[in-house]
């Protein structure tokens, strides 16, 4: 007689503060770009963290030489020099062409540095109430400064009074850039992601990207770009801004940089290299000697495995296919985005779509209410990308088929 089937186990947490709208499912383990929940059921998983687990799951590298780590320091504080931190700038400077970095913990704190750098550029040029273009739909995190330099009123509503200093444009429009600024003595620097994340998978042109060079360069404003969604490979180069060959004078990364372990870092050229002194900023946890070593070893199993190259083909791949199967239906806007970064924009909210792809055994987000997130690990094969096509297809043409 066979033994009756075991109750699922349900994914709650009463204790914690209710800031999410969670699918209802609680991860157990992972391996590749697999993962599986309490209860054994396996998942494809084409979100990978939102665009953090770059090696995907359980990585064979990556793993053991953070359990090396674990046995020697976890944290120190930055009282003392941590030669990890020289490590990895050393190496963020190599591949962006810029000067220096400082370490934190998470994008947000990334863009709030950034944010900082640029005041006090400002100030030290005399200008004292200094102002910031930022542009529609932009995310750059949920503290009261990066919410304000937020394009999302949704996510602004209930936390004004909102930090001043800001001057919202379009994407896309230098004219509308010149015009929102023209006689401005206090505009100190140009502020966005060069594809949007949160906002939809909105891209900066490369045309764009050199005239905002141009004009910043003109001005003397600060170039700053939030690379923490698109950069570290996603696209298929380092960071997303050089296929438009320029480079920022302030670079925000975090997610992809660690692979799971949070860090984030701020990227200055010579512009902005030294604008920060010593008491001006600072970090508890951020470069710590755990999250440095996960930085290091991402960036070397990314060269030595190739993973721009693939995330470049694998990303073609999924994009090629998703617009054969979806392009020509009547309620599909768009697909679009570059390498592992792909949105697919629906003519309605399409919220719904988080749950039932999660039920058919794949991780998807849904962000601007509209748009379709995929964000795998940068080692998803061209078999996975096309099982991605296979679950989530048929889930998009029965949900547009709804009245």
């Amino acid at each position: 007689m066979n033994a009756p089937a075991a109750k699922p186990v349900e994914a709650a947490s009463p204790h914690v503060m209710n800031t999410y709208g969670r699918v209802p499912i609680a991860l157990s383990h992972g391996q590749g770009c697999r993962v599986w929940d309490i209860n054994g059921k396996e998942y494809l998983d084409a979100l990978a963290g939102i665009a953090v687990n770059t090696l995907g799951h359980n990585h064979p590298r990556l793993v053991p030489a953070l359990q090396e780590q674990l046995t020697k320091l976890i944290h120190t504080s930055n009282y003392y020099h941590v030669t990890g931190q020289e490590q990895l700038a050393k190496k963020l400077v190599e591949l962006s062409g810029m000067s220096n970095v400082f370490f934190c913990s998470t994008g947000l704190e990334a863009n709030e540095a950034a944010l900082k750098l640029a005041r006090k550029f400002g100030h030290d040029k005399g200008i004292e109430k200094p102002e910031i273009v930022v542009y529609e739909k932009a995310f750059h995190g949920r503290s009261i400064a990066t919410l304000s330099a937020t394009g999302n009123e949704k996510v602004q509503k209930g936390f004004g009074p909102l930090v001043e200093g800001f001057i919202r444009v379009p994407l896309n429009d230098i004219e509308a850039l010149q015009k929102a600024t023209a006689g401005n003595p206090n505009v100190v620097a140009v502020f966005f992601e060069t594809i949007q994340g949160e906002g939809g998978i909105n891209a900066m042109r490369a045309e764009y990207l050199q005239q905002v060079r141009k004009l910043c360069d003109q001005q003397d404003w600060l170039l700053m770009i939030d690379e923490v969604q698109c950069g570290m490979g996603r696209t298929g180069k380092w960071f997303a801004h050089q296929w438009a060959g320029i480079q920022p004078d302030v670079m925000p990364l975090a997610k992809g940089l660690g692979s799971g372990v949070p860090i984030g870092a701020v990227v200055a050229g010579p512009k902005a290299a030294n604008i920060f002194q010593p008491g001006n900023h600072g970090t508890t946890f951020g470069g710590n000697p755990l999250a440095m070593r996960a930085g290091i070893e991402t960036i070397r199993i990314m060269e030595e495995d190739r993973l721009l190259e693939n995330a470049a083909r694998v990303g073609a791949h999924l994009k090629a296919a998703l617009e054969r199967e979806l392009g020509q239906l009547p309620g599909v806007k768009d697909i679009r985005g570059q390498g592992l970064m792909i949105g697919v924009e629906l003519a309605k909210p399409c919220g719904v779509l988080l749950t039932r792809a999660a039920d058919a055994g794949l991780l998807i987000s849904v962000t601007a209410d509209s748009v379709i997130r995929l964000v795998p690990a940068l080692i998803m094969t061209t078999a996975e990308a096309d099982e991605v096509v296979g679950l989530l297809v048929p889930l998009v043409k029965s949900f547009l088929a709804e009245a």
